[in-house]
């Protein structure tokens, strides 16, 4: 049998790994860009546009047309097929179809303004707040419904502590991880991308779930008289089905992002991410977190530091 409780060291040296990783990115990304994360229209405001051209240019070509006429500061993405999402400041609609009308005419093609959406920073920040406000909210319900849910287990706010304080792990982790690939690749957090985190979290949860119900079980049969031996049977028992769900679950993520289109790629790229470290969380750290706090062996959180004789 795998000892899951046994490693749970080295679990928590993982995480503190990937954490410390997103503390820096999210630090560094607020000195250099003034926000922890690379946000894009639906955030900051401005013009998103997919422009069609037909015969298809380059990239390149149409990021040199587009300095040349005044769009230096526009972010450019190939979406296949001669369509090209274009984020850039606000401009209205008669203003996008004249920039369409030049680019046709100097780069020899013929350009249709496929897609147009103005967003207002003031409306960017409100969206912002209440995604955290969503994901704070989730929580606060999340832990309540898990405390109600194994009321019957001894201390059952501990369960409910452990379970959010995992899913919160997740979050952070895939934000920090996210803002990297911001200072990375350039890459903008969008609306879809609150979605997918959203997403993440009923996922995680319900991963976690399983395996604390499988806890719950196996304490009332009384299979050992040590915790540890308890929870870890029950994270082996429950492994097949987390593993199986989620692999099927990442095959569809991987055949959306793949074959989904440019224009959800990073809503795909959330879940995908999100179901790996979800996956994780409920194997490697909920369960190994109720056993630290059910023992007290609290300097197991710090891997580095040395345990007493």
């Amino acid at each position: 049998m795998i000892d899951f409780v046994g490693r749970k060291r080295w679990f928590f040296l993982i995480s503190w790994i990937l954490v410390i990783i997103g503390i820096a990115a999210l630090i560094i990304s607020q000195i250099q860009l003034g926000t922890p994360l690379r946000l894009g229209t639906d955030f900051a405001g401005g013009t998103s546009m997919t422009l069609q051209f037909e015969p298809a240019v380059e990239q390149s070509q149409l990021r040199e047309e587009m300095t040349r006429l005044g769009y230096g500061e526009a972010t450019i993405q190939n979406a296949g097929d001669g369509n090209f999402i274009i984020h850039t400041r606000e401009i209205t609609s008669d203003e996008a179809e004249e920039l369409a009308q030049e680019l046709g005419a100097e780069l020899n093609s013929q350009v249709e303004v496929a897609d147009y959406y103005l967003a207002s920073a003031t409306v960017g920040a409100a969206t912002a707040r209440s995604a955290v406000i969503a994901v704070i909210v989730a929580s606060i319900a999340m832990l309540f419904y898990i405390v109600w849910a194994f009321r019957r287990m001894p201390r059952p706010f501990r369960w409910g502590s452990c379970a959010v304080i995992a899913l919160i792990h997740d979050v952070f982790i895939t934000l920090g991880i996210f803002s990297l690939l911001g200072l990375l690749i350039g890459l903008e957090i969008d609306a879809l991308f609150i979605t997918g985190l959203l997403t993440v979290v009923g996922y995680s949860i319900n991963n976690i779930v399983v395996v604390f119900d499988r806890i719950r079980e196996n304490r009332a049969k009384g299979i050992s008289s040590d915790f540890a031996i308890t929870v870890n049977s029950s994270i082996v028992e429950t492994l097949g089905r987390c593993l199986n769900t989620s692999l099927t679950t990442l095959f569809v993520i991987l055949a959306l992002f793949l074959f989904g289109g440019a224009t959800i790629h990073y809503f795909v790229l959330v879940l995908l991410v999100g179901v790996i470290i979800g996956t994780y969380d409920s194997i490697c750290v909920a369960g190994e977190l109720l056993v630290v706090w059910e023992r007290g062996e609290w300097r197991t959180l710090l891997p580095w530091a040395k345990t007493r004789a």
